[in-house]
């Protein structure tokens, strides 16, 4: 009996991470000039993880039938999803989001007058909201990704 263990998970999560990136970049190379900078980024990034989970989920079929299912395909999602928040949380730290985010505000409610301590948490709440957001999109896509894989390979009896 095959059981994947922690190191599969890890070799999983490496390969969808992977497999991600070689999809991701040239669809943001492609979408990009077509539909505009969010748009093709946005696109790019949903058809790239649901692929990428697709591919990574068929490759471990296997292993994810001989263990609990359901269990594998959590596990591996939500370290997925952590390694992906930990990137994005680097972003953050390194992208000035402050100029977006008060324009955004500011448009949204064009007779406001925040602080500078307003203003601060307009942008952390802003950023926080953004990370869920994220996390679980990022967690629903490779989730769906690899139950739906593992459905389109039946494992081999051992």
């Amino acid at each position: 009996m095959i059981i994947l263990k922690f190191g599969d998970v890890i070799i999983a999560v490496a390969s969808l991470t992977i497999i991600l990136v070689l999809i991701m970049f040239p669809l943001i190379l492609i979408l990009t000039p077509a539909l505009g900078n969010f748009a093709g980024f946005e696109l790019s990034a949903v058809i790239s993880f649901l692929l990428s989970a697709i591919i990574v989920g068929y490759i471990f079929t296997q292993k994810i039938w001989e263990e609990n299912r359901t269990k594998t395909i959590v596990k591996i999602s939500v370290l997925f999803t952590v390694l992906a928040l930990s990137l994005i949380l680097v972003e953050n730290a390194v992208v000035e989001w402050a100029p977006m985010f008060r324009a955004e505000y500011l448009k949204a409610n064009p007779t406001a007058d925040p602080s500078a301590f307003d203003w601060y948490y307009i942008q952390r709440l802003q950023l926080i909201a953004e990370d869920f957001m994220l996390a679980v999109f990022m967690f629903a896509l490779s989730f769906i990704g690899l139950y739906i894989s593992s459905m389109l390979k039946k494992p081999t009896k051992t």
